[in-house]
C-alpha cells in the first residue's frame, strides 16, 4: 500500500508539471515567435516480484512479475512548426519562412530567436526590443561579403551615396519620315564627377532625305551654345541606320565625357516615338528609407532615386533545434545537444527566407491546450483518488486491532 501512495504522489507531481506547461502555452498564445511545448511522461523503475524463468523439465516458461513505482517526466519538447503570419506594415519587422533563427548579440553572448520585431537605435544599429543587436554582413560600395564573420547591422541615418558621373545617354524610338526639313529637340540632365547637374539639349536636324545632324548644348556651359557639339545619323529607304556618328560632349569639369547613343533610332512610316530611353549617372543622395528582401538584403533608398545594397541579415540553423535552451525574452541559447549554430544567408542552407513587414505569431493551438487542461485535471484527480483510497485501506488495516 505504501507503493501505491508513492505512485500516486509521483502522478500528482507530474500532472502538476503538465498543468504548468499547458498554462505557459496558453499565456503565450499571442507572443511573437513563441513555440509551444508538450510534456512526455514515462514510467519509473518497476519492482521485480517474480523473475522470469525458461521452459524445462516439463514446465513452461514463466513471465516476470513486476509492480510499477509510478510515473516520471520523460521530456518537455518544443514544437518548432511554423506559426502564422501577422502583417504589420513596419519595414523593420521580419518573419522567417523556414527553420532558421535570427542571430542576436547580447553583450559577449550570442543568442537566437524567431521573434523578428526589430528597430534601429540612435547609432543606426538594428536591434530587438531588449537592445540585442541583430547580426549580419554590412556592404562595401553595394557589395556584401558573406564569407567573413557576421557583425552588427548598421544603417546610419546620415548615410550618403556619392555621385556617379554620366557617360551614356541612349536615344531610342522612331522618327516619322518627312520630305521637309525636320527638327527634333530632346532634353536630358546629366551629372559631372562632382555630382553637378547639367541640363543637355539634344537637337536632331533632318534634311528631308533621311540625314540628320545631332547637336548637343549644355545650359550650364555657354561655350557649347556658341559652338554646339555635332554628330550625325542617316537612314536608308527602309528606315534602317546607314551612318551613325554618335556625338559626345565634355562637361566643364574636364573629366566627364557624355556620349549620345543613337543606334536604337529608326525611321519607319508610323507614329513618332523618339525619346531618351535611358541615361546613367546621378547626383549625391541621402538615405531616405530601406527595403529588406527575402534573401536578407537590406537595400537603401536614397533621395536621388538610387538604391544600394547596404547589408544582409544572417540566419542560423541547428542540427537539433529542440536541443536549444530558452533564456527568456523569446531567445534561445545553443547547448551541447543542439549543436553549433550554422550561420547562413537567407535562402540557403535550409534556414528559410525572410518576409518583410510581417511577424511570426505563436504556434499554440488553443483547442489542443484546452483539451490538455482537461487531461491534466482528470489525471490529477485520479492520482489524488489513489492516495485517498490507499489511506482508507491503511486505516482499515489499523482498525483491525482495537
Amino acid at each position: 500500500m505504501l507503493r501505491s501512495l508513492f505512485s500516486g504522489i509521483t502522478g500528482l507531481r507530474q500532472h502538476q508539471t503538465l498543468m504548468d506547461v499547458v498554462s505557459n502555452n496558453i499565456s503565450n498564445v499571442n507572443t511573437v515567435g513563441y513555440k509551444a511545448s508538450s510534456v512526455i511522461f514515462e514510467d519509473t523503475l518497476s519492482q521485480l516480484v517474480r523473475p522470469a524463468s525458461s521452459p524445462g523439465n516439463g514446465v513452461g516458461g514463466v513471465n516476470p512479475g513486476q509492480v510499477g513505482l509510478g510515473v516520471q517526466l520523460g521530456a518537455i519538447s518544443m514544437n518548432f512548426a511554423q506559426g502564422s503570419a501577422q502583417n504589420t506594415g513596419r519595414s523593420t519587422d521580419l518573419m522567417i519562412q523556414g527553420d532558421g533563427f535570427f542571430v542576436l548579440q547580447n553583450g559577449n553572448t550570442q543568442e537566437y530567436t524567431r521573434a523578428g520585431s526589430f528597430s534601429f537605435d540612435t547609432d543606426g544599429r538594428l536591434v530587438n526590443p531588449e537592445g540585442m543587436r541583430v547580426q549580419g554582413w554590412n556592404a562595401v560600395n553595394g557589395v556584401v561579403d558573406t564569407n567573413g564573420a557576421p557583425g552588427d547591422i548598421v544603417l546610419p541615418a546620415s548615410t550618403l551615396i556619392k555621385p556617379q558621373p554620366s557617360a551614356n545617354v541612349v536615344v531610342a524610338g522612331n522618327i516619322q519620315p518627312t520630305a521637309a526639313t525636320d527638327t527634333i529637340t530632346l532634353g536630358q540632365t546629366v551629372y559631372d564627377s562632382g555630382g553637378v547637374a547639367h541640363p543637355l539639349t539634344i537637337t536632331l536636324t533632318g534634311d528631308g532625305a533621311g540625314n540628320y545632324t545631332v547637336d548637343i548644348t549644355d545650359a550650364n556651359d555657354p561655350n557649347t551654345a556658341a559652338v554646339p557639339t555635332q554628330g550625325s545619323v542617316s537612314f536608308d529607304a527602309t528606315g534602317a541606320i546607314t551612318v551613325n556618328t554618335p556625338p559626345s560632349i565634355v562637361l566643364p569639369d574636364g573629366t566627364t565625357t557624355v556620349t549620345i547613343d543613337m543606334s536604337k533610332v529608326t525611321r519607319y512610316g508610323g507614329p513618332k516615338s523618339i525619346n531618351v530611353a535611358s541615361a546613367d549617372g546621378y547626383e549625391a543622395g541621402s538615405l531616405q528609407g530601406f527595403q529588406i528582401a527575402g534573401d536578407g538584403s537590406v537595400t537603401g533608398v536614397f533621395s536621388n532615386g538610387q538604391k544600394l545594397v547596404m547589408a544582409k541579415v544572417a540566419l542560423a540553423g541547428f542540427n537539433n533545434p529542440m536541443g536549444l535552451e530558452k533564456v527568456g525574452n523569446s531567445a534561445y541559447r545553443a547547448t551541447t545537444n543542439s549543436g553549433n549554430a550554422q550561420i547562413e544567408t537567407p535562402g540557403s542552407g535550409g534556414v528559410g527566407t525572410l518576409l518583410g513587414g510581417a511577424l511570426e505569431m505563436s504556434n499554440v493551438d488553443l483547442a489542443q491546450e484546452f483539451t490538455n487542461l482537461i487531461i491534466a485535471q482528470r489525471g490529477f484527480q485520479a492520482n489524488s483518488r489513489v492516495i485517498t483510497t490507499s489511506d482508507q485501506m491503511l486505516q482499515d488495516l489499523v482498525d483491525i486491532k482495537r
